[in-house]
């Protein structure tokens, strides 16, 4: 969430920054209306409190004088002041409760840097590589969905029977390569990031703390009997790590990564592309996070687009790499980049990948702070990225090796993954 203090000293600029990503002013304006109000609630409730400290003491001074009938008129005085302090701390808990409920609905602000726009047309495509869109073969122009049945590798019709519409199930090498792109993904992050299996069901404090709720509790499979959520991708309990400690600084950035299940509703989804892998209620994700210091954030950043890059472009894909404008950015994102591969079959490019910033809008819901040294402490920033989503890799490699003579051809890099085989047949 927003830091208070520069809504309450800087209104104008955070409304600006909104405007930006097509938000309106009237919540910040709430905020600050509120934030003034329990402010004058909490003095007032303060000076009561002096008072009532006051009286007490002349309480015990008046007894100790024998002047009893004069104590307990006094006494009756506190006990009413008492009552009217009551009152107003209750009002002030109750417009704090409000203040937060505004600033968990307020989206991040924007770095500068990101470009404006108002969706996704307005993305800046910064580089495509591997790209050659006469380059591809009919072979290469059958949609996985077609090859999956075909070679026995992809088996929906089961996975709807077992567990309803949008599931999917994996077979024979079609398994192996979901199994390999899992441990792939971590192989190409091991030099940096500490390997976590973090749990799978998470509280609705750690699902608040990433910025998922209360926005897209639609979008969350929950198990409300023990106040539980299904995790949507391992960023949501790495996020929560260290959430209501003090790090310290010698150890930023900390770097983790998790291979884990990933579970949607896509409740926003109905009349998109379902087909196939493209998409569906679990997958598998290897996902990469770090706190760092502001300082350390925009090089962390810049790596990690880099290095998701390497890993899709090993596998010999076709990618390009956006930048995401302000309209179409999420929630919690500060600064986003999108990676895409280009699948042949389904002739789409698509979104493999998410790497954001967030500067300390998670870290201020989760209280995840560092000492800069300085004195007192400072909020860490979190980024986080995608290193390999498997169901759209998974698809757009199965649509680009599928061979004219037959078969799905194993990329080099996941030949060690693969028992031997070099081909899925």
């Amino acid at each position: 969430m927003l830091d208070i203090r520069r809504i309450r000293t800087e209104p104008e600029v955070v409304k600006a920054a909104l405007a930006r990503r097509g938000v309106g002013a009237a919540e910040v304006d709430h905020v600050v209306e509120l934030d003034a109000r329990q402010r004058a609630l909490a003095s007032e409730r303060d000076d009561l409190r002096n008072r009532i400290k006051s009286l007490s003491k002349r309480v015990g001074a008046l007894h100790k004088d024998g002047n009893a009938d004069e104590a307990g008129a006094v006494q009756a005085e506190s006990r009413a002041l008492g009552e009217r302090e009551h009152e107003l701390a209750e009002e002030a808990g109750a417009i704090g409760a409000s203040i937060r409920d505004l600033l968990l609905s307020i989206p991040n602000l924007p770095h500068p840097d990101a470009p404006d726009g108002a969706g996704d047309a307005d993305n800046p495509v910064l580089r495509v590589v591997g790209f050659d869109p006469d380059g591809y073969e009919a072979h290469q122009r059958i949609p996985h969905w077609e090859l999956g049945p075909t070679y026995g590798i992809l088996d929906n019709e089961r996975a709807v029977k077992i567990s309803g519409a949008m599931f999917t199930m994996q077979r024979k090498g079609g398994a192996t390569l979901a199994r390999a792109l899992v441990q792939y993904g971590l192989d190409r992050n091991a030099d940096q990031y500490e390997e976590v299996r973090p749990p799978s069901l998470v509280s609705t404090e750690t699902l608040t703390a990433t910025g998922q709720l209360p926005k897209f509790a639609d979008d969350a499979y929950s198990m409300a009997h023990d106040d539980l959520w299904a995790i949507p991708t391992a960023e949501v309990p790495l996020t929560s790590i260290h959430r209501d400690e003090i790090v310290d600084i010698a150890e930023l950035p900390m770097k983790f990564m998790a291979a884990s299940s990933c579970f949607r509703r896509e409740a926003g989804s109905a009349g998109r592309d379902t087909r196939g892998m493209l998409r569906t209620h679990e997958f598998d994700k290897v996902e990469v996070f770090a706190y760092a210091t502001p300082e350390q954030a925009p090089d962390l950043l810049q790596d990690m687009v880099a290095r998701t890059e390497a890993t899709i472009g090993a596998l010999g894909l076709a990618y390009r790499t956006l930048e995401i404008c302000t309209g179409d950015m999420g929630q919690s994102h500060h600064r986003s980049f999108d990676v895409e591969v280009y699948a042949p079959g389904t002739d789409q490019w698509l979104e493999v990948s998410s790497i954001s910033w967030f500067a300390d809008y998670q870290a201020r819901r989760g209280n995840i702070r560092y000492r800069p040294g300085t004195g007192g402490t400072a909020m860490v920033h979190t980024l986080n990225g995608s290193a390999l989503a498997v169901p759209r890799v998974w698809a757009a490699l199965v649509e680009t090796y599928h061979r004219a003579d037959g078969g799905i051809d194993v990329p080099e890099v996941l030949l060690p993954y693969f028992r031997g085989q070099t081909r899925i047949a």
